[in-house]
């Protein structure tokens, strides 16, 4: 069989010639339609497997398409690398690497056609789970389960064990669907993490940045560092009973001196930004140099914050809770008055003060036995410069 038609057309006029055989059209009508050759267009469906399958209803865009494969196909034709054809198509290299090897043709070969009909082939439901249906299969992934082996190393040992028996094999997302959905018991088939329900992930995706025009935290100015004159400081939340109310906690680096912001109206970012506003505005001016927080999205709106508050907002990297390490250990302290996995909103703003003043006037060893508010009028009654 040639690798392409003998005339090769253009392939938009291959993509529309099986777009109207898709709507019904037969083989010779279509192939008037777009100007070839019945013969022409007999030899495209050949070798797209003689059958089209209706394409179904619209579906995530995390499905490769038709014009998807035909990229595909025509960038392995170019002999292009396999990550810059998926940089062409908006999926990640792994995922072309799969297309490539579930959907190529018998002798390897890829094409687009062929390779879309498997596909929607492969994707109609429903379908028998295998699990499911076998119950030797079944028996053994439980065992092995109960072993505390892994879906993976199961997996593997399926495919060992039984390598002449391909209705004894499964691979790892087969086993972990079966077990989220209760066909390996609830608790001879348990995960050895003990989770009981799929955690999200989006590998191989680029995660864009949750916050917009975000400063980061080696940027900050290096005075930040040497904690040698006050006015920088971090922030955060400490979050109640099911995500259902926060409290704002601000430490001041130098003195570790303690703000409480309360949150009455929930935490999300227009809530923070106003809560912040109003509640730093008795600081005084020369005190509000520097901010850093981690990537939260209650600090979405940094800008307007920054523009009001006279702060600079720096963001610490993600999963770098030590950037800010006092607010961590202020936050620790603060579990002493507020108990993780309990209702926040019950304290009301005066509870707040009241509290932050108690840690205020605590004598703290970094501070050679001084209190943060000793330490704070210290400063205070010299001439601070911004």
């Amino acid at each position: 069989m040639p690798r392409y038609a003998p005339n090769k057309v253009e392939t938009a006029v291959k993509r529309r010639y099986f777009e109207l055989l898709r709507e019904g059209y037969r083989g010779a009508a279509a192939a008037r339609e777009v100007g070839v050759s019945t013969s022409c267009g007999s030899l495209w469906f050949i070798d797209a497997g003689s059958m089209i399958v209706d394409d179904p209803a619209p579906i995530s865009p995390r499905f490769l398409t038709q014009d998807d494969r035909i990229a595909i196909a025509d960038g392995l034709h170019a002999s292009r690398n396999v990550k810059e054809i998926a940089a062409d198509v908006g999926k990640s290299f792994q995922t072309v690497y799969r297309e490539i090897q579930r959907n190529s043709k018998p002798g390897g070969r890829y094409q687009p056609w062929w390779a879309h009909n498997q596909a929607l082939l492969n994707r109609k439901r429903p379908k028998a789970e295998k699990i499911r249906a076998d119950e030797d299969l079944r028996g053994v992934v439980r065992e092995k389960l109960t072993e505390k082996w892994s879906p993976q190393q199961t997996a593997r040992f399926l495919l060992r064990a039984y390598p002449d028996q391909p209705a004894m094999r499964a691979c790892p997302e087969t086993i972990y669907r079966a077990l989220y959905a209760g066909l390996l018991g609830f608790k001879d088939g348990k995960l050895r993490t003990g989770r009981s329900k799929r955690k999200a992930h989006r590998r191989g995706v680029p995660v864009p940045n949750k916050i917009k025009n975000m400063t980061l935290v080696h940027q900050r100015p290096l005075e930040v560092n040497d904690r040698a004159v006050p006015g920088h400081w971090e922030g955060d939340l400490i979050i109640g009973r099911h995500q259902g109310s926060a409290i704002g906690t601000l430490v001041e680096r130098t003195t570790r001196y303690v703000r409480l912001i309360h949150l009455p109206d929930g935490w999300k970012a227009p809530q923070v930004r106003n809560a912040l506003i109003a509640q730093t505005a008795s600081i005084p001016y020369q005190l509000r140099k520097t901010l850093t927080w981690d990537q939260g999205r209650e600090m979405a709106l940094h800008q307007d914050t920054a523009a009001l508050t006279g702060f600079r907002i720096y963001f610490c990297d993600p999963h770098s809770p030590w950037q800010r390490g006092t607010n961590e250990n202020t936050n620790g302290l603060l579990r002493q008055y507020f108990p993780k996995g309990t209702d926040l909103s019950v304290h009301s703003a005066q509870d707040l003060r009241t509290v932050a003043q108690e840690l205020n006037r605590r004598p703290r060893l970094v501070l050679g036995d001084k209190t943060p508010i000793e330490a704070m009028r210290g400063y205070l009654t010299r001439p601070i410069t911004r």
